[in-house]
């Protein structure tokens, strides 16, 4: 019978879990773990690729051909930005760190306040949303930030580490307040006015596409 793997992380712990309806099993639970580094606070998440592919690799080797498909979730706002050569430029910030005090203020003013955000985002104002986290970056590592050439949410770093295909699920990103709903599609007034370049958010996806196969290294 058809199997399906999920990797389900969460901001304290994570889990590889394999099964259908008919019942599921975990492969691999571990700690989704945090550092700082100088001063900053950035998830480790060459550790938390790495229990996932274990997790995967369990999964694998007790039910083989009979697993039919990967999907990963995560919590929302935090992400990797890549370079060119689609590679990260830095760790993904955690999203308690304390960079962004103070960017609800200076972002909302330059967008015309907090009402005209919400009209077009329709999301509540959180210093950890994406929107001020890369406000944060912008300002603060003008060096790192002036590289990146591609935006992707954890669950699709995640994806594209598996499968080598970068894409923006939909869902994710409509937790960034980037995203207009209305629209259907990334929030280009507010990306122009903070100088977010355009081509560091990519095509988006709905939630359940099929993007690639898995990389055979993984499994």
């Amino acid at each position: 019978m058809a199997k399906h793997i999920a990797v389900d992380l969460g901001a304290s712990n994570g889990r590889v879990i394999v099964g259908n309806l008919s019942g599921f099993e975990v492969t691999n639970r571990f700690t989704t773990r945090s550092e700082f580094l100088l001063k900053e606070s950035h998830w480790d998440i060459i550790y938390i690729f790495s229990q996932i592919k274990k997790g995967i690799r369990e999964a694998f080797q007790k039910y083989g051909d009979e697993i039919v498909s990967i999907g990963v979730d995560s919590w929302g706002v935090d992400y990797g930005l890549l370079d060119e050569a689609g590679s990260l430029v830095a760790f993904p910030y955690h999203y308690r760190d304390l960079r962004t005090e103070g960017a609800i203020e200076e972002v909302t003013a330059k967008l015309g306040g907090k009402e005209e955000l919400f009209q077009r985002t329709g999301l509540a104002f959180h210093p950890f949303n994406t929107i001020f986290q890369l406000y944060a970056m912008q300002k603060l590592r003008p060096a790192t930030f002036s590289v990146a050439r591609h935006y992707l949410s954890l669950p699709d770093l995640i994806n594209y580490w598996l499968t080598g295909v970068m894409v923006n699920e939909v869902s994710h990103v409509s937790t960034t307040q980037l995203y207009n709903p209305v629209e259907k599609d990334w929030d280009w007034e507010s990306i122009d006015q903070l100088n977010y370049p355009r081509s560091l958010f990519g095509k988006l996806v709905p939630s359940g596409t099929v993007i690639g196969d898995l990389e055979t290294r993984v499994a």
